[in-house]
């Protein structure tokens, strides 16, 4: 495939309609919160300069338009350590892109490494909530990978999640939409979250060797920018995400102890795990996870030239067309665009899957190389339509078969993809509970098989905690106070 043209073409395309959507925004019915920043906490300086928030209701500057702070130059990023801060703002946060939420938040652009480990530019939404932690212990971090699973940086977390953003509900970035209530529900635990762009500056959908190293040095990030008033490398750290951010999620935990082993991560939570991107592409074919498949395919091209060349090379005029009108595409367009398409078909020269660069391209994609030296909480639906559960299963037998290794893993039978998403957020929340308040994990592996996930009597408290603090902070209620 083609790459760098097709994502010329659709950069051109998508940032015509976005820029038309943006001047059409109305006027909103008030400002977003303030802020502290640096200057506020006593002693606290922050490494970098604070850029002010844009005064409401100007709208902020789609990511592909703002290469200051999105791209900056090839010889600043290679001038610094991973995860070392080039640029920080503060920004204001909403829901729906209208209602805003009341906590600090920021912007840090910030050095990290692509899977070749080449120095490459990164951004992440550093949030703090209000107050102070429950049990007046140091405030612990929570790392937040959305399922973005897109193909354009208009897509990314950091734009979604600002007040005045073109709404997601025109660009089809519903995934960071939605999760972005799940970001508010860790807030009102206390925690502080990082929420990393992890698929990069190329919007690398599903490669997860970038994917990780950008959410550890994301970590490594939020831990440096002294407004977030973390306890430095002493910070615990837990790491979620589900679906496209169980990706970022499970090659993180497996890249800690070689890539950042300074980071004192206590947990990951991961579900919906695509820890096998070739099953996920037999498993799509011809069925209705072909378009947000294909997607994936031209999001790990775009990390790896010899699979681009493979792709550019083999794939046929249909599938060529298909390619370039998904291509920059958020989640919804792009994964209602061709489902239940024969995915394999449009490559010449037999299966694809069994090409030695094909194959060799999935390996370096695949989960389960190492082992992760924190506890790992897995949760997955048995009947998952888009991401299948043979993977999993496999993934959870080669970690436990190190004596060292603990993972808690739960099947649910009654959910399929999406809903388990939804039903798992209380279980995942009291797991990651007891990784911060100190509390052992288990010893060894575990297997659970369960109805739902949500019957378990003990995640019912939490549902209407989470419930209560998103209906209040949509009124303005401080979040995390």
């Amino acid at each position: 495939m083609a790459g760098g043209r097709m994502f010329g073409r659709g950069l051109r395309r998508v940032c015509v309609v976005a820029a038309v959507a943006t001047m059409g925004q109305v006027a909103f019915s008030g400002p977003a919160f303030g802020a502290p920043t640096a200057a506020d906490a006593p002693g606290v300086t922050s490494q970098v300069s604070v850029q002010p928030p844009l005064p409401f209701p100007v709208p902020p500057k789609i990511p592909e338009f703002d290469a200051e702070f999105y791209s900056p130059p090839a010889e600043v990023v290679a001038s610094k350590a991973p995860g070392e801060i080039i640029a920080a703002r503060q920004v204001h946060l909403a829901n729906f892109s209208v209602i805003p939420l009341n906590v600090d938040a920021w912007q840090v652009s910030y050095r990290s490494n692509n899977g070749r480990d080449e120095a490459i530019p990164a951004v992440a939404t550093v949030i703090k909530p209000r107050g102070g932690t429950r049990d007046g212990a140091p405030r612990p971090l929570l790392s937040f990978q959305m399922a973005e699973d897109s193909l354009g940086r208009y897509c990314a977390p950091s734009y979604v999640m600002q007040q005045a953003s073109v709404p997601w509900m025109l660009t089809g970035a519903v995934t960071s939409g939605a999760q972005f209530l799940e970001v508010q529900a860790a807030l009102a635990q206390g925690w502080a979250v990082v929420v990393p762009d992890h698929q990069g500056p190329n919007s690398s959908f599903a490669a997860g060797p970038v994917a990780g190293r950008i959410t550890l040095d994301g970590i490594r990030a939020a831990e440096n920018f002294a407004p977030m008033q973390l306890n430095g490398r002493s910070t615990k750290v837990g790491m979620v995400g589900y679906s496209g951010g169980s990706i970022p999620t499970g090659h993180a935990a497996e890249l800690r102890k070689s890539y950042a082993p300074e980071l004192d991560i206590v947990g990951a939570a991961a579900g919906g795990v695509a820890a096998d991107l070739g099953a996920l592409v037999e498993n799509a074919n011809n069925a209705l996870g072909a378009g947000i498949v294909a997607s994936g395919v031209i999001g790990v091209s775009r990390e790896d030239p010899e699979l681009a060349a493979f792709v550019d090379e083999r794939i046929n005029p249909v599938g060529r067309a298909l390619f370039a009108a998904k291509d920059n595409l958020c989640v919804a367009w792009n994964s209602s665009l061709a489902p239940f398409l024969n995915l394999k078909g449009f490559f010449d020269g037999g299966d694809p899957l069994q090409n030695p660069v094909a194959k060799k391209a999935l390996a370096r994609t695949a989960m389960g190389t190492s082992v992760p030296d924190m506890p790992v909480y897995i949760y997955q639906s048995n009947p998952d339509w888009l991401v299948p559960v043979g993977p999993v299963n496999k993934l959870v037998g080669t970690y436990c078969q190190d004596p060292s290794a603990s993972v808690t893993y739960t099947r649910d039978h009654f959910s399929e993809h999406l809903s388990l998403e939804v039903a798992a957020v209380p279980s995942v929340i009291l797991w990651m509970r007891d990784r911060f308040a100190g509390v052992p994990a288990q010893k060894g592996c575990s297997t659970t098989d369960v109805g739902s996930i949500a019957l378990d009597s003990k995640t019912w408290p939490v549902w209407v905690q989470v419930v209560g603090e998103e209906v209040a902070g949509l009124f303005g209620k401080p979040i995390g106070a």
